[in-house]
């Protein structure tokens, strides 16, 4: 029986609501601004929202927040609800912060008729200078002590868009004194005539994300609001905000976020990469978005083994870029179709093959009995891997030689018996004799040997391109580097074409998932055509990379 996991804080926190009666459900959202692509940091938020509603009774909301209307657009929240349930999750409702701006702009004239906002005639910078240092107390602006009823009529000529952008904004009036600097008279309103995807001109006042974030929870009564560490400063404007405008309880509890190694989760760097062309877009297979991860290959049940694997805490760390792959290896192990391609061919020729062609029978997947077999045409011309013959080998090559005998996959024991080069001393191609009665699965001929080769039938192979994946950057933590450009990995992508493979990959498409014996797993790309198909690498058989790290620790 497989050990129980222990909870984690959210889980303990949420338990012991429920045991003492605070709440019968448990209601979490999602909150992602629609202005890029979600990456997996963002998988991270949402398998903890959605994953604690599915063990505790309640649901999860999909809620945007578009209270910045240059940045944001109806592609990416088509693209978000995309990713969220690619990943295997559902929604209760979807909503916009954008559902509340009328009620919004209600709670602010609350909070003007309190005595408890103000219209500021300041600039951004004069605001900023205002605030003081964490050492040293804010000083009040010259507008701080308007009057409720002149507030009140600023605020409502606001709405109406006599002023123009930056002229006023509205602030808390709370104080400017106070040890927590988001505290000191935060701005709630700000002027932007910028037309908004889903309300259009209907607004040129917007709400920061202070005095919507909290609102929104308390409208949808989200009992568990659930954030980054990045966020632990604002809770208590948060708290302050639901508390002066009387609403609904709703309480925020932060995590740390698990950044990935090898790679950068930034929206503006990774913005960047796209702009400069560093990147062929959003989702290009390097890119640690879901929807490059999804090109890729990953599968959605991997990404959310991983995200359970790295776990909840409140310190932030650095997820491992080989824990990712290990779960992709795993659950690809298990559904993947087994497929043989040759990337750099040599030619071999079975001189005492005297069928024109035949088929022989290979495994779908091993790991799954109910794959079934494949048929896959054998001749008396192959390809094999070149690195899989060598003219003067060591003593421990288990592979091809002069003289040796290797098994290719699913079909016969072969033994090389002359090697053919061309006038510069290169060899183009291998002359073997095969053994009739060793045909897997019939084997009669009492021959043992150690090395089993893959290989592609010449006449019957397809001609594919393989665009061979590696990790964007060659430094673990890209990130804290202030140039993060120069870390690119030059040898992120390789191309390969053509390469060889079998003709059933002929009937590939965009779902199935494909381990390429002894090379890796691998995907079919959208940009792929039926006469120039294309196959991603997802991720190799073993951990290159660890395997770098050992050596370059055993150095030292």
């Amino acid at each position: 029986m497989a050990e129980e996991r222990s909870l984690n804080f959210l889980e303990e926190i949420i338990e012991q609501h429920l045991k003492e009666g605070r709440y019968s459900q448990i209601i979490t959202r999602f909150p992602p601004e629609p202005n890029g692509y979600l990456h997996i940091g963002h998988a991270t938020s949402i398998y903890i929202n959605f994953s604690l509603t599915q063990k505790y009774p309640g649901y999860t909301n999909l809620r945007f927040d578009d209270t910045n209307p240059e940045t944001e657009e109806t592609e990416y929240v088509e693209s978000i609800k995309e990713d969220v349930r690619w990943l295997g999750f559902e929604w209760k409702y979807e909503r916009y912060a954008s559902d509340y701006f009328e009620t919004l702009f209600e709670y602010a004239l609350k909070l003007i008729d309190k005595g408890l906002a103000y219209v500021d005639d300041s600039t951004s910078e004069e605001i900023a200078a205002m605030k003081g240092t964490p050492t040293q107390p804010g000083v009040n602006s010259p507008y701080r002590d308007r009057s409720i009823e002149e507030n009140r009529d600023l605020f409502l000529r606001m709405r109406n868009g006599e002023f123009p952008d930056g002229s006023k904004t509205l602030r808390a009036k709370i104080d400017m004194a106070h040890p927590n600097m988001i505290m000191r008279d935060p701005v709630l309103y700000r002027i932007k005539h910028v037309p908004h995807h889903r309300t259009g001109n209907k607004w040129c006042i917007y709400p920061l994300y202070d005095m919507a974030h909290g609102q929104c929870d308390s409208i949808e009564r989200v009992t568990h609001s659930i954030c980054t560490m990045e966020f632990v400063p604002h809770r208590e404007l948060y708290d302050w905000l639901i508390e002066k405008l009387e609403i609904y309880p709703s309480k925020q509890y932060e995590f740390a976020r698990r950044n990935l190694s090898y790679t950068v989760t930034s929206k503006r760097k990774l913005l960047q990469l796209v702009n400069e062309k560093h990147v062929s877009g959003w989702d290009d297979p390097r890119m640690p978005t879901i929807s490059g991860m999804r090109r890729r290959g990953y599968t959605p049940e991997s990404i959310r083994d991983f995200c359970a694997r790295i776990g909840v805490g409140k310190r932030e760390n650095l997820a491992d870029m080989s824990l990712l792959e290990f779960c992709v290896r795993e659950h690809l192990n298990k559904i993947a179709l087994r497929r043989m391609v040759v990337t750099d061919p040599l030619k071999v020729v079975i001189t005492n093959y005297d069928k024109e062609e035949e088929m022989v029978l290979s495994e779908n997947n091993p790991e799954d009995p109910s794959s079934g077999m494949r048929e896959v045409p054998f001749s008396s011309e192959l390809y094999i891997e070149r690195e899989d013959f060598m003219e003067n080998p060591p003593k421990k090559f288990f592979r091809l030689a002069p003289g040796k005998m290797v098994r290719l996959k699913s079909a016969y024991i072969i033994c090389c018996d002359e090697v053919i080069k061309d006038s510069r001393g290169n060899i183009i191609e291998l002359r073997c004799h095969y053994i009739p009665e060793s045909k897997s699965g019939s084997d009669t001929s009492g021959i043992h040997v150690k090395g089993t080769l893959h290989w592609v039938s010449c006449k019957h192979a397809v001609p594919v391109m393989i665009r061979w994946y590696d990790r964007l950057f060659v430094v673990e933590n890209p990130a804290e580097e202030d140039d993060f450009i120069k870390y690119l990995n030059p040898e992120s992508l390789k191309v390969i074409y053509p390469a060889y493979a079998e003709p059933s990959l002929k009937n590939a498409t965009l779902n199935d998932k494909f381990q390429f014996l002894r090379k890796g797993y691998f995907v079919l790309d959208k940009e792929s055509e039926s006469d120039k198909l294309i196959f991603n690498l997802t991720v190799e058989l073993k951990d290159k990379w660890d395997m770098i790290q050992k050596k370059q620790s055993d150095k030292h």
